[in-house]
This record gives C-alpha cells, structure tokens and sequence, in this order.
C-alpha cells in the first residue's frame, strides 16, 4: 500500500468525516503587497455576516500578515498543533468580527519526518475544523514557491489577486503557469477565479481580466473566471494602519462594499453551481500525499 493509499484509508475510517464538510478556498498571488491578505481577510468578514462560520488559516509562513492586521497575537499556531501535540481547538485565535484564524508558524517542512500514527493524530484535528467552519480561507505565500503550488492543487477553489501593474499580471501568468505544469493539478476538479485589486473602475478590472485571460487561454488552456474587482480607496489603505478591516471600520468604503458583492457572488455561485467540497482534512492529506515522507508505520 502506498502512502497516498494510506492516508485516503486514515480519512475515511474517520467518523468525523461523516459530518458536513467544510469549502476550502485558497487565495493567492503572483508577487507580494497585491493586497492578497486584505482580500482574505475582508471576505472572511463579509461571509461571517452573511452568517457563515469562517475560519482563516495563515499559510504564509515565516510571516504573519493575518495577525498584524486583525491585530491579535496568537498563543498558539500551526506548529504546535504538528509537532507539540496541541489540539485544533488551541490554536485558534479569534480575531475582529468573530473570524477565526491559525497562524502557521514555522510551515509544513518536518513532515516528511512523522510517523503515520502522529499524521493520523494530525488528520484527525483537522478533520474537526470541518465541524468548527462552514469555509476555510487559506492564505497562501505569493509566488511560485513548491509549498504555494502544494496548498493550491490541494483547495480546488483558487482566488488569484493581481492589479493592474505589468509586473503582477506577468507574475499571475508565470504563477499560473507553473500550477498547470504541477504533475497533481487537475483542472478539471479546480477553478481559478481572478480578482482585480486597486483599480480606478470596473471597466479597469474586466480590462485586466480579460488581458490576463486571453494570454492564458492561448498558452495554457486553463479555463478562468472573472470573480469581480475591487477599487482603490484610501479608507483601506487607514484601516490597513489601524490594523482593522476595512469591512468592519467602514462598512459603507467603496472597497467594503466591493468585497461584500464579492463574497455574496461566491456564495450564490456555490448553490448554483453545485460546489464539491473537500473538507479539511482531505485538503491537508493531499499536500502530505505528494510530499516524499518517510515515516513509519
């Protein structure tokens, strides 16, 4: 039995899994400082007002965007859950807005090293997060890094974040690029949707799309959705100093409002459009699974 083999069999004698799943949705970027964090942070708000339960987990690791913003240190991350035998409910830190965040610490790396009894262990907490949340939002590193490209063939649900600077559409298409060329893409399971940040109008972000779009379509056949955009506004910009949401400081800002229509979009898109969710549990089985870990039995 091989080890993907085995971690499918770990999930499914799971009786945790047996309840609803949770929408895993990973937002990501070419380059940095797009506004990917903002963008993830400001949809958890609107979707936990329209009364989804969201939790978001900070996989940019090394730094700690979500927490500098939300303004709240957590005791907990990551890192303790994998390898001090913290449980899930630990090291959740709840931020403004009853959203809930994990810190990711010092990343994935050591995985490779556990043996399948503490991967069962691991599997089996974050299998509880799909009865904590009804979506959890993955905040990924920007780039074309291996554990970026790990977290986005996992989700299925991929927000891309650019602007309108020939610098971050070049970087959305290599960033794209490189997840259609990863051996465990499947594009026909995942859908990437385009978000277009700090334009002057509308008609500026579907301009953007549709530039980004035509190239893709033409090099890589990767079919991409349009989800909306989101203007510039100084009002973030404060909140962003302020380390508050803009949804929460000012509801009524241009850019609030933005991610409003943006997360209501995505929520009817998913009852229309019959939405398969993954679940937690699954998501992180699929970025083990392609590691080359060598634990034991």
């Amino acid at each position: 039995m091989d080890q993907a083999e085995q971690l499918r069999n770990i999930i499914k004698a799971n009786p945790i899994n047996q309840k609803p799943l949770a929408r895993v949705i990973a937002v990501t970027s070419g380059k940095g400082g797009v506004g990917k964090s903002n963008t993830s942070i400001n949809l958890a708000i609107q979707m936990r007002r329209m009364g989804q339960r969201v939790i978001i987990l900070d996989a940019d690791f090394g730094l700690a965007n979500i927490e500098i913003m939300f303004g709240a240190v957590p005791k907990y991350n990551l890192g303790d859950l994998i390898y001090q035998g913290k449980n899930i409910r630990e090291i959740i830190t709840w931020g403004p807005g009853e959203v809930g965040f994990i810190s990711g610490g010092s990343g994935i790396a050591g995985l490779s090293n556990l043996s399948r009894d503490y991967l069962e262990y691991i599997i089996r907490n974050l299998a509880e997060l799909d009865t904590i949340a009804d979506i959890i939002i993955v905040d990924t590193g920007a780039g074309i890094s291996d554990a970026v490209l790990e977290f986005l063939v996992a989700s299925g649900e991929i927000l891309l974040v650019t602007t309108p600077e020939p610098t971050s559409i070049t970087d959305s298409y290599s960033l794209l690029k490189a997840l259609n060329r990863h051996p465990r893409f499947n594009r026909e399971m995942s859908r990437v949707k385009v978000i277009a940040n700090r334009v002057d109008s509308e008609e500026e972000g579907k301009n953007l799309y549709n530039k980004l779009n035509a190239v893709v379509s033409r090099y890589l056949k990767l079919p991409l959705q349009y989800q909306g955009s989101i203007p510039y506004d100084a009002q973030l910009a404060k909140a962003v100093m302020q380390q508050m949401p803009v949804s929460l400081q000012n509801p009524r800002a241009k850019s609030a409002l933005a991610y409003e229509r943006i997360a209501a979009d995505l929520m009817n898109r998913e009852l229309n459009q019959g939405l398969q969710k993954r679940g937690m549990a699954a998501f992180f089985s699929h970025i083990i699974s392609g590691m080359q870990w060598g634990g034991q039995k």
